[in-house]
């Protein structure tokens, strides 16, 4: 597939979305719908750069609609395809080589989908692309050792610090109501949770693991 030059590639899944969701996209962002999120994106007059999917979700009328409404469809066989609609996007995403992918409705009530999407994440981070998973209540990051991360004020009510790996070590805090300093987060505890910010932004440090960062809100 030809790659483009565009550095922000975002992603509109089938999960959870409202028209909130719509003030991430930039006019030079490359757009990859989804299935039921490049329905999404047809209904607000969005026009996509790929709509992919096995389209099982949405009426034929709404599938020509969608494949009008993008340069290229991908249709896929919902039977005998191995990846779910959203890493189909993701896979595709990828090959853009961007800077940064935000996904929006990847995260819903299908908690086996959205907890695979959180882990894409992984992947990302190995290939030092920025990357954010985003609904109406969340926005969801993944961090390693190699570089410090900057947490802005988004308008969210608590960061939470959640350890991907058995522990993550070296934390250390500035900018949070509720600061650490060299500590270590376990996997399966909840020392880090609903953490605030004091200002503008916060920064953290670790020194070895992987860290969900999870700015969130009721």
């Amino acid at each position: 597939m030809m790659q483009h030059t565009k550095t922000k590639v975002v992603i509109f899944s089938g999960g959870q979305l409202s028209e909130q969701a719509l003030k991430y996209i930039q006019p030079e962002d490359f757009i990859i719908g989804a299935d039921r999120g490049a329905a999404f994106l047809t209904k607000h007059g969005i026009h996509m750069d790929i709509a992919v999917g096995d389209f099982d979700s949405v009426t034929e009328e709404m599938k020509i609609d969608i494949a009008i409404n993008c340069d290229r469809f991908i249709d896929c066989d919902p039977v005998y395809k191995n990846l779910t609609d959203t890493e189909m996007a993701f896979e595709i995403a990828l090959e853009q080589q961007p800077v940064e992918i935000m996904m929006l409705g990847a995260l819903g009530t299908r908690f086996d989908h959205s907890l695979s999407n959180v882990h894409l994440l992984r992947r990302t981070l190995e290939l030092g692309i920025q990357c954010t998973l985003a609904d109406d209540h969340n926005e969801i990051c993944l961090m390693d050792a190699r570089q410090s991360f900057t947490v802005m004020d988004h308008g969210f009510t608590y960061v939470s610090l959640l350890p991907l790996s058995m522990e993550v070590t070296g934390v250390t805090l500035e900018g949070f109501q509720y600061p650490l300093h060299q500590a270590t987060l376990t996997l399966g505890k909840s020392l880090s949770v609903s953490n605030e910010l004091v200002g503008e932004k916060g920064i953290i440090h670790i020194a070895d693991g992987v860290l969900l960062v999870i700015q969130s809100k009721d």
